[in-house]
């Protein structure tokens, strides 16, 4: 049982999807606006966070909630289905997003997967590619992958979000920070890197795709 934080301004989604996660057995806390929110974090274990809210918007809440409490999973919902808004979430600190309208039990479900997940202590195994974050390795057929530091955070942050696009001005942000004066290029030389040491076939690569025009996803399986 986890104390759960839903924080929405639709009193429809704490009715519906507060009765899925009591009979999950969690406890649900409530708050209908950013600043209601800000004022209950101290006693939740996860959140469930609107990007939309009064007062104080949901990035703005996510921003906070890692300022001061960096191992609590945000789940981030959104009425809007754009790439964009999205990432802006997981920019902000959210661990995953649910795109509005939403099934109550995949919401729990997700809920689940994170606090099972605990932070970095998950591997993502996709086939034959294993990544451990806390340890910073990545496997491929069982072989460690040596990966530099910036080629190990690139792969992870395109395989922690299977089938989302970014843009490479993204990619450096969150790469190698929003103060790099990069380029590009740096972005598709560390992509080709990557590539090469995962054995991809250009024309047909099994893990990352090129998204002409825009930049890279990590292929959904």
């Amino acid at each position: 049982m986890a104390r759960v934080l839903l924080v929405d301004d639709d009193p429809s989604i704490h009715e519906v999807l507060g009765a899925y996660l009591r009979q999950e057995g969690h406890e649900v806390l409530e708050a209908r606006d950013g600043a209601e929110a800000l004022a209950r974090l101290g006693s939740a274990d996860v959140l469930i966070l609107d990007l939309m809210l009064p007062r104080v918007g949901g990035l703005e809440v996510a921003r906070e909630v890692r300022r001061n409490y960096p191992d609590m999973p945000i789940l981030m919902l959104t009425a809007k289905g754009e790439e964009e808004e999205r990432i802006q979430g997981l920019d902000s600190g959210a661990d995953d997003y649910v795109v509005k309208p939403f099934s109550p039990r995949e919401v729990v479900a997700r809920v689940r997967a994170l606090l099972r997940r605990g932070g970095l202590k998950d591997e993502l195994v996709f086939g034959d590619l294993a990544l451990r974050p806390a340890e910073r390795i990545a496997r491929l057929g069982g072989e460690v992958l040596p990966l530099s530091r910036l080629e190990f955070d690139l792969l992870l942050t395109l395989a922690q979000h299977p089938g989302l696009v970014w843009s490479r001005d993204r990619l450096l942000e969150r790469v190698w920070g929003g103060g790099f004066p990069g380029v590009d290029r740096v972005v598709d030389v560390h992509i080709a890197g990557l590539r090469k040491k995962l054995g991809e076939d250009g024309d047909n690569p099994r893990y990352i795709e090129t998204v002409r025009g825009v930049g890279y996803r990590f292929r959904e399986e």
